[in-house]
């Protein structure tokens, strides 16, 4: 069931997926699930299944039922854009209003999805204090108080033992903050090495969950 991160002093579980499950708190955390992201572009011309939406959801009802979560908290950047909710299919919003109404489901809005996850349900607000940890979208350097957000779609490459190397997404780590990767199935990543992350410091990591443990990659190996 995911694998152990201190964070804060406090014990979290990160999860393969993108997922973080913080126990005391029986509390999931996703982030930049990008809702409609697929029909957003296919609208454009776009070459892209727009299917997204069930994709993500499915992966999320999954990490849901494993974890027992009663309380869900989704970073910011739900919706791909302030149209999704009129694109997205019955089947999707459906699944989407069975998932909210099983759990005390906390919105943090973002830069992408501005109030619209207030029409779905749960609670709406610009950030949250949780035990101590402020959880909002996107890291404040100027915060010195633990901080969990999104918004950076971190990833990193990790190599394999065939001698090859893939980029996979990934939890950054560093200087009393944790940004979760995007959880949306068409988001892409930023490597934790850009300038971007420079608030978690020069020793941040980068934390790839996998089903035998964790990955842990230093930025400055991530950038070679």
């Amino acid at each position: 069931m995911g694998v152990s991160l201190s964070f804060a002093g406090h014990a979290m579980r990160l999860f393969p997926c993108g997922a973080l499950f913080w126990p005391a708190e029986n509390l999931l955390l996703v982030a930049d699930l990008h809702l409609e992201k697929g029909s957003h572009f296919a609208r454009q011309g776009w070459l892209l299944p727009p299917h997204d939406s069930l994709e993500t959801l499915d992966r999320l009802a999954a990490v849901i039922e494993t974890t027992g979560a009663a309380r869900v908290a989704a970073l910011g950047d739900s919706l791909h854009d302030a149209g999704a909710l009129s694109r997205m299919a019955a089947r999707a919003r459906e699944r989407l209003a069975a998932l909210v109404a099983r759990a005390d489901w906390l919105w943090i809005t973002g830069n992408h999805d501005g109030d619209a996850p207030a029409e779905l349900g749960g609670r709406t607000a610009p950030e949250q204090q949780v035990a101590g940890v402020v959880l909002r979208h996107a890291c404040r350097p100027a915060e010195t108080r633990p901080e969990i957000s999104g918004h950076l779609h971190p990833r990193t490459r990790i190599a394999l033992r065939t001698g090859r190397s893939v980029l996979r997404r990934c939890f950054a780590l560093g200087g009393g903050r944790l940004v979760l990767p995007a959880y949306g199935a068409f988001c892409g990543g930023l490597d934790v090495s850009d300038a971007a992350f420079a608030a978690l410091g020069p020793a941040r990591e980068a934390l790839v969950a996998t089903d035998s443990g964790l990955v842990r990659v230093p930025a400055a190996a991530a950038a070679a």
